[in-house]
């Protein structure tokens, strides 16, 4: 066993590596009580707790592979844990004696110049280290900074500013520098708090089923491993790597304006309308009618329209999200089976989305899950011919609903996403479209790895800020990407318009040289997109666009590499400089960079106004620059020039895909 007694402790060793360490008068593990206040706005909380215990355990006994915790010798045992493994990976099962606890803190020892990432996807810092991380899937937040107009504005009008730890996708995992993973197997809210020197504190407001440490000898290892634990995704369908998939929310006219993308040369393996399923008008605008059908009026003959764009190797993609609208022909349907959450009263549940009411389909229970992924999703959009959808809002279970598995909401709202993943991937099986039906979310929870098949890094504003601009995609593809979620990809051009805050040309321009490096590219109107520039309005932006396309298909060969080596180890396809040069300890903290498999590394231009930009270029290897074939050595930081068209992007000498990769600067 990888226990090690003392006179007055024991360590918990992995691999050589000590991953708890308790002292009678150093302990590692502390409980309690606390009294937690949630208020849920729309998708924001406001949460705090009021701490009524918080008591050390210093007196621990080793038994075998029990080890029974008191606050002193002679009083009782409130806690057991029950280690199992060993080798390289541990399980630590924790059983209550003391029904009163709900609040547990667990220390982990840290080193100087340690480096932390995961905790699912986390926009604003790739390496946790220095900061608390509370994981909680809400709404990302508008700004993310509190030191910001935009996010100022945000908070007092709709409570929604959000902070840098906000995220639709948390997930109590880690990552360390020194070669292990903590992984946290609770649905209950947690912490991960990295501000100290010597030590990591996990905190969680529950007993948790269990935590398990994985120490591998290579990063590389360790990521395959947590792709093991968690689930693959199935290889991207083949269409895909045919062009961008066109966002477009205008009616029947979005065919036409379809058309003229295709005119400029553009690559087009898509065309994506949420506006599929009509619109209601608001106070607010138009938005979307929830009732999960197509709607002849918006979009008529939309069935014989989808066939004929699929004639020309185009594919239609459509929207859904977990709620119907009490004005909806679905509503009825679920409401007369059970199957919406209830309320206090035993009544369905009615959540106010903004002058509209909508019931939450219960997917704890089977049946509810069950007609939703053949009623909704089976027959109104596989049968009627959608080929991928953006499966939108898992993160909005409200936190006092009843639900039929009989579980407090509070302890289901994290796994939502999760079983809102299942469904989609099982509506997908039933049709024996699974790599070929392509869902999309931004979501996710523990488990969420094993059902969905690519991510979108949500709703980010539309400019160039530090916590919720164009920059943010990379950190929530890398820190996403260490915990099995091979494809990752965003809203090129950003969503979030608010406050006069709106697109330039040159924002969307630099997104699209970023999505031509990415898994897919995919382009979004966002929420006002009459306010907004799009892709189609402006002759250089769409020409520069349909280059990125162009860019984009030539690379399919290298990403199809890509996506096969994903599919059978787990390795993602936006990667972090430091999973191929591990030994290169200036590699650890970079978030503005990746590597696109091992052969590209790609520098975005994150910022406005530049025409040149800096970049690290990893030690061990000798890189060219793609526009002008300059060879850089490694180990040092580069400057190139980066007008338009021209993102900063190297390759490795001697990589098997050097043709292929040299034929960029020829496009």
């Amino acid at each position: 066993m990888p226990i090690q007694t003392t006179a007055n402790g024991f360590d918990l060793v992995l691999d050589g590596k000590i991953l708890l360490r308790h002292r009678s008068d150093a302990p590692c593990l502390f409980v309690g009580q606390g009294d937690a206040r949630m208020d849920m706005y729309r998708g924001n909380f406001d949460i705090e707790d009021y701490v009524v215990e918080r008591t050390p355990l210093a007196h621990a006994v080793v038994s075998g592979s029990d080890i029974a915790f008191s606050s002193a010798p002679g009083q009782p045992v409130r806690l057991i844990l029950q280690v199992s493994g060993g080798d390289s990976d541990v399980a630590i099962a924790f059983r209550a004696e003391d029904a009163s606890l709900n609040r547990i803190w667990l220390r982990v020892p840290a080193e100087q110049g340690e480096h932390v990432w995961g905790g699912g996807e986390q926009m604003s810092y790739f390496d946790m280290r220095g900061r608390r991380f509370p994981l909680w899937t809400s709404e990302p937040g508008v700004g993310r900074d509190k030191t910001t107009e935009i996010t100022f504005k945000s908070d007092v009008t709709g409570k929604s500013g959000g902070d840098y730890w906000n995220t639709n996708y948390p997930q109590p995992t880690y990552l360390s520098s020194r070669r292990y993973a903590l992984h946290v197997e609770t649905t209950a809210y947690s912490a991960f708090d990295f501000r100290k020197g010597d030590f990591h504190e996990v905190e969680i407001w529950a007993v948790p089923e269990r935590i398990d440490f994985t120490s591998r000898p290579t990063f590389i290892a360790l990521v395959e491993a947590m792709s093991e634990r968690f689930g693959r995704q199935p290889p991207l369908p083949d269409w895909v790597y045919n062009g961008a998939i066109i966002g477009l929310k205008d009616g029947a006219t979005s065919f036409d304006r379809l058309e003229t993308i295709l005119a400029a040369g553009t690559k087009v393996s898509g065309l994506w309308c949420e506006d599929w399923v009509g619109l209601r008008h608001t106070s607010f605008g138009a938005r979307l009618f929830w009732d999960w059908k197509a709607n002849d009026d918006r979009y008529p003959g939309l069935r014989q329209r989808i066939a004929e764009l699929e004639d020309r190797g185009i594919r239609f993609l459509g929207y859904v999200n977990p709620y119907l609208a009490v004005d909806g022909s679905l509503f009825p349907e679920a409401d007369a089976a059970g199957y919406f959450a209830k309320d206090e009263k035993g009544n369905t549940a009615l959540v106010d989305f903004g002058e509209f009411d909508c019931g939450v389909v219960d997917f704890t229970n089977p049946d509810a899950a069950a007609w939703f992924a053949e009623r909704v999703i089976g027959q109104n959009m596989l049968d009627f011919g959608l080929s991928g959808w953006m499966a939108d809002f898992g993160e909005y279970l409200p936190i006092d609903v009843k639900l039929a598995i009989g579980i407090d909401a509070k302890l289901m709202h994290n796994a939502w996403p999760t079983l809102w993943a299942e469904v989609n991937a099982r509506a997908v099986e039933s049709r024996g479209k699974t790599g070929e039906a392509l869902f999309f979310m931004r979501a996710g929870f523990t488990g969420v790895q094993k059902h969905c098949p690519l991510l979108w890094g949500g709703d980010q504003s539309v400019d160039f800020t530090r916590h919720d601009g164009l920059v943010t995609v990379i950190s929530g593809a890398l820190s996403s990407g260490l915990l099995g979620n091979a494809y990752h990809h965003s809203d090129i051009g950003g969503y979030t318009s608010l406050f006069g805050n709106v697109r330039t040309a040159e924002l969307i321009m630099r997104w699209a040289e970023m999505g031509a490096f990415t898994p897919v590219m995919r382009t979004h109107e966002g929420n006002r997109p009459r306010e907004n520039l799009q892709i189609d309005q402006d002759p250089q932006v769409l020409a520069h666009f349909a280059r990125m396309t162009q860019i984009y298909v030539h690379l399919a060969p290298y990403l199809k590499s890509l996506v096969a080596e994903a599919s059978t180890r787990g390795i993602p396809v936006q990667r972090p400089l430091f999973l191929h040069f591990e030994d290169d300890a200036r590699t650890y903290a970079i978030q503005d960079a990746y590597l696109y498999g091992p052969d590209l590394l790609v520098a975005p231009v994150w910022q406005a106004g530049k025409t040149e930009w800096t970049t690290y270029l990893p030690e061990g290897a000798n890189w060219i620059h793609v526009w002008s074939a300059e060879t850089f050595s490694g180990g040092r930081e580069v400057t190139v020039p980066a007008p338009f068209g021209q993102p900063p992007v190297f390759y490795r000498e001697g990589s098997k895909f050097a043709e292929l990769l040299a034929g960029l600067r020829h496009l």
